[in-house]
């Protein structure tokens, strides 16, 4: 009876791995909408992982590294003056440390990042749309299913006013949402570019392209690309439209279209001096660029904006705070207490999660937490630099979770995305794809296979 019972259980276990996949490819596609769903979604897929693969998870330094660090945050709490706060502000970090290991042990090819991807564009799409008729229809409403399980509130006109914010409660994180589908949905983009022109764009001849149709994929993509920049330029995030740029550099630097490159540094630099240069020179180029844009870069836009709500104001108490307690810091979530005594103001972070981080764990955390991304940004260049096995296709969305990977570094530098709950398991589902990747990567079976 034990046996069969424990057999069943095996089987039921062994279904559920084999599914697992799927289940997360949907718990992305949801987690815009409800989090919480999309949050035991994949905190199973997690469980049945660890399950099946504890051996590889356990075996790989890079996760030896993520438990050093667990040890050194919880270490910190237990030295926090606010023991509460701190030890639960470790749910903001190991849980996702847990996620990360599992999924990159389930992530092992690059088929499973494009199916990633596209889970992500379509998912963004309800979004957007929500988010447009927010600031121009004026659509407000709030509706609940079960309280958490399905909580959407919308506000006329955005939080802050006047920039759209969706089902976000701040523009400038679903600023870095966008961000992040956008490079993605730019990369699928690119590869269903590719595909349309046919044989990456040589030898076409006028008849063999109008007897082309654009395919689904390609126009849906076209779609949602459009319609997240759209979204994204009204969120109003100057770090959003700067990486996005920055986005688009480097895929046509990546793709070699030299004019486009020029076409967008030239917009640019534009922009930066409408905003920047001494008055006779930006009155100048003030007449083509939108006060939109050049205003809100050098907070014309806001210019009664308080001192203690300036970054470098934030930045520098964070170095402060961090500098007093170098080795354990404050406790988590400690940040926001101190600033509120300090200036009087209520802030809940530093605007800087590496700084962040040094003031509320100490350096020896921080700088372990920057040197395991290091890690896995290195060993991702080096796959995209070194497999010359890799094909076109596969190289574009490699490169694509890179780039995505780099700019929520850079969102990071300015903002801190710990706190949304949907942003911070994307991101470590980012990082858990790009080194899932690198790990499942055999470069015998690719010569294997172009030798067959």
């Amino acid at each position: 009876m034990l046996g069969a019972s424990l057999n069943k259980v095996f089987n039921y276990f062994k279904s559920c791995w084999q599914s697992a996949w799927n289940y997360s490819l949907w718990a992305l596609l949801i987690f815009p909408l409800s989090p919480l769903v999309g949050a035991v979604t994949v905190g199973f897929v997690s469980l049945i992982t660890w399950l099946k693969q504890s051996r590889k998870i356990n075996r790989r330094p890079l996760n030896w590294g993520f438990a050093l660090l667990s040890v050194l945050m919880i270490v910190s709490a237990g030295f926090a003056q606010d023991k509460t706060a701190a030890f639960l502000g470790l749910f903001n970090l190991l849980p996702f440390f847990l996620l990360f290991a599992a999924h990159s042990a389930l992530i092992q090819t690059f088929a499973q990042l494009r199916q990633m991807a596209w889970m992500l564009v379509i998912g963004s799409m309800p979004v957007v749309i929500i988010g447009l008729g927010q600031l121009f229809l004026g659509w407000s409403f709030k509706f609940e299913i079960l309280w958490v399980v399905l909580s959407w509130t919308v506000r006329t006109g955005g939080n802050p006013p006047g920039r759209i914010a969706s089902f976000f409660l701040h523009a400038n994180t679903f600023a870095a949402y966008l961000t992040i589908v956008f490079i993605l949905g730019l990369g699928l983009w690119l590869e269903q570019w590719r595909l349309v022109i046919g044989d990456w764009g040589l030898g076409i001849s006028k008849n063999s392209l109008s007897s082309r149709q654009f395919p689904v994929p390609f126009l849906f993509l076209t779609v949602a690309v459009i319609a997240n920049f759209i979204a994204l330029i009204f969120t109003n995030s100057r770090n959003g439209w700067a990486i996005a740029i920055f986005a688009c550099l480097a895929y046509a630097v990546y793709q070699g279209w030299r004019v486009l490159v020029g076409g967008v540094a030239a917009i640019v630099s534009s922009v930066l001096l409408a905003a920047f240069a001494p008055s006779p020179v930006a009155q100048i180029f003030r007449q083509v660029v939108p006060a939109f844009f050049w205003a809100r870069l050098n907070d014309d836009m806001y210019p009664d904006r308080p001192v203690a709500l300036m970054r470098k104001t934030q930045w520098e108490f964070a170095w402060s705070l961090a500098q007093q307690h170098p080795w354990t810091g404050w406790g988590l979530r400690s940040f926001g207490t101190l600033y509120t005594a300090k200036m009087q103001i209520p802030l809940g972070h530093p605007h800087n999660l590496f700084l962040m981080l040094s003031a509320e764990t100490g350096f020896p955390s921080a700088f372990l937490f920057c040197g395991l991304l290091a890690w896995i940004l290195i060993t991702g260049v080096q796959l995209l630099r070194k497999s010359k096995y890799l094909n076109a296709g596969d190289r574009l969305i490699f490169f694509s979770y890179l780039l995505a990977f780099v700019g929520w570094v850079l969102l990071n530098t300015v903002d801190v995305t710990l706190f949304d709950f949907r942003l911070n398991a994307l991101s470590w589902l980012i990082l858990a794809a790009i080194c899932g990747v690198v790990n499942g990567y055999n470069p015998k079976d690719k010569l294997a296979y172009h030798q067959n």
